[in-house]
């Protein structure tokens, strides 16, 4: 494609994108493609010939637009917000665009230099102290891969350099509520500690960890002759955006020499806003933590901001220095590709860059804060509404809400959740999540994004009635 080819369609395909988010809320929230619906229309062996990019546009209407799950849309209320600020998005093009990667500082000076300003704003933003030093990473999996690779190498003196977690002659153990996100359970495993050797603790009432539970596992760990390693707290859990204790947990590792990691992919954009900073109070006593401003705060998936204490542990970790990629900048410049495991990457920081300069902290503030306000208008709906329950506290912008009719328990009332939120969703009017809390099914109905006002959260709510009372009837 020559560069006048890529003008003409690079415009075409901006025109586009606009026109989808001005126009989205005419559209179904949810996808109406069965499995397999897509790809039984398109050709089973690659094009032998080139193809006039005409084609290729008209089958993005025909494929891919109509079949599409709306993230945007205002009604969408579904897992956790992926946002997609357009001034990202913007930033997101134009790094891919440029084509540059980060090998090494004088591969891309600028791509090294943005990053250290853009994740040393969102620490400032953030309420952080100076103390921390902030890397882009491409999800919180990685993020929290990493923390428990430092982690690691930290109790076992760099067992790396020797025979690893195969020359150790004790096994390590990695501490998470029985809440924590999946992608814990992965970075344990991917780190080599073994399932055995992560421990699930209990929680308390509003589904956060408990500090009790926390500190007589570690004990009877330390009793058997194991070796208590690291704790991942989480602020904004997944099912529910509890918060863990993180003040206690510092103190916890601190007595007992674990590294502590925060999985703030959620609750850390909340951290720009003052008066959520309580709901993390103490995280200057962690090791590491990570934020996903790709989720709430707006920046175009995927950029996971990873804070560390101790940049010179994560470098000895992650370091790799073949000759070809020395120059005579080392030693004085930052070379992100020791701060995490790609040894390649794109110029995240253009995205978040751009969004922070458009939107001011003034505006991200203003944003979350109306979500904020509208979660818990609709809060106090469910909670005054008769047959209705509010499940969780909503310490953030995500209510988990229960329809039970008089009568219906166990699997009846499990099965009648399933069918009132299926038939929402099929409706297309709005899309919400089902999921298990303490063993039964319940809705899950998460604020946050970019176009969701006080109208569409009163939209949804009446559509959430009107599906279980169909249900029930």
């Amino acid at each position: 494609m020559t560069p006048e080819e890529f003008r003409k369609y690079g415009h075409r395909i901006v025109d586009r994108v606009a026109d989808y988010r001005a126009g989205i809320a005419v559209h179904p929230v949810a996808s109406r493609a069965e499995p397999g619906s897509i790809k039984v229309h398109m050709p089973g062996a690659p094009p032998e010939d080139p193809e006039p990019f005409e084609d290729v546009l008209a089958d993005v209407e025909r494929l891919v637009m109509p079949n599409l799950a709306h993230w945007q849309h205002p009604r969408f209320f579904g897992y956790f917000p992926s946002n997609g600020e357009l001034s990202a998005v913007l930033g997101d093009y134009l790094s891919t665009g440029l084509g540059v990667l980060g090998l090494a500082w004088q591969s891309s000076p600028p791509l090294t230099e943005i990053e250290e300003v853009a994740t040393d704003w969102l620490r400032q933003m953030s309420g952080l102290s100076a103390a921390w030093n902030g890397v882009i990473q491409d999800t919180a999996s990685t993020s929290s891969l990493v923390a428990l690779l430092c982690a690691r190498e930290r109790t076992t003196n760099f067992s790396l350099a020797r025979g690893g977690l195969q020359g150790e002659q004790r096994p390590l153990v990695v501490y998470t509520s029985e809440h924590a996100h999946s992608s814990i359970d992965k970075a344990a495993l991917m780190a080599g500690f073994g399932r055995e050797n992560l421990r699930k603790i209990p929680v308390d009432a509003a589904f956060a960890l408990r500090a009790d539970a926390l500190e007589a596992a570690i004990r009877a760990d330390r009793a058997a002759g194991r070796i208590p390693c690291a704790i991942v707290a989480t602020t904004g859990t997944t099912t529910t955006t509890a918060m863990d204790p993180i003040e206690a947990c510092a103190r916890i590792a601190r007595e007992h020499g674990l590294w502590l990691h925060v999985d703030g992919a959620m609750g850390g954009s909340a951290m720009i806003l003052p008066e959520c900073r309580d709901l993390w109070r103490g995280i200057e006593g962690a090791d590491s933590i990570v934020v996903n401003p790709h989720k709430w705060l707006g920046v175009s998936f995927d950029c996971s901001v990873y804070y560390v204490r101790d940049p010179e542990h994560l470098v000895r970790v992650m370091s790799t220095s073949p000759s070809y990629l020395q120059t005579s900048a080392d030693g004085r410049v930052k070379n992100y590709r020791d701060w995490g495991i790609p040894l390649g990457r794109r110029f995240r920081a253009l995205k978040l860059w751009f969004l922070i300069r458009e939107q001011g902290v003034s505006g991200l503030q203003k944003r979350l804060r109306r979500d904020l306000e509208n979660a818990r208008w609709l809060e106090r709906e469910v909670r005054g509404t008769a047959g209705w329950r509010v499940l969780a506290p909503v310490a953030l912008q995500t209510v988990c809400a229960r329809h039970e009719p008089a009568g219906m328990t166990g699997e009846a009332l499990d099965r009648h959740t399933l069918s009132w939120v299926a038939a929402l969703n099929a409706s297309g009017t709005a899309y919400i999540t089902p999921a298990l809390l303490e063993g039964r099914w319940m809705a899950r109905v998460s604020v946050g994004a970019l176009l969701t006002e006080r109208e569409h959260v009163m939209q949804v709510w009446s559509a959430m009635c009107e599906a279980a009372a169909s249900a029930s009837a």
